[in-house]
């Protein structure tokens, strides 16, 4: 993997591409209508609903911009292809909290994509870089602010 590769799998390609759809083709002209209405309200220097819509409108630009260019970089993973004998990203894993036995599903994804509130976690998370490369029966240890937390790898799968 090279240092500037964005890796996505096919369901985060599709969700940055409909991102940049909407910033380009809807939010952009949103805040152009907020432009112009505020430039309605004349003098610009103290004009609060003006410097409003320009900083939303710089920041997403940066927003349009930083997408273009992961799309440019991305390196789609295709689940279809995935070898479900060993962790790879891409996977869907079944863990073993073995402390509290307790059952965890995360997917592996890339940077781009990680949200620990859907179960997805980066291929260079801690837990991440444990379980690229593992097989099922495989005990994970990862170091946490609480400590050491033991995991045994259940089951593999493609999403």
């Amino acid at each position: 993997m090279s240092k500037d590769e964005v890796i996505l799998t096919k369901e985060g390609l599709a969700k940055l591409e409909a991102e940049l759809d909407d910033l380009k083709y809807v939010k952009r002209r949103e805040l152009a209508a907020r432009i112009k209405l505020a430039i309605s309200f004349g003098d610009l220097k103290e004009n609060s609903e003006y410097h409003s819509a320009k900083e939303d409108q710089a920041f997403m630009e940066t927003r349009i911009l930083t997408i273009e260019r992961m799309l440019k970089k991305a390196r789609v993973v295709d689940s279809d292809q995935l070898d479900v004998s060993k962790v790879n990203i891409g996977s869907v894993v079944i863990l073993n909290d073995i402390e509290f036995s307790e059952k965890i599903e995360y997917q592996i994804v890339g940077t781009e994509e990680a949200d620990v509130a859907e179960n997805k976690i980066s291929y260079e998370s801690p837990l991440g870089k444990e379980l690229i490369g593992k097989k099922v029966g495989s005990i994970i240890s990862v170091n946490a602010p609480m400590g050491v937390i033991k995991y045994e790898l259940l089951e593999i799968r493609a999403m």
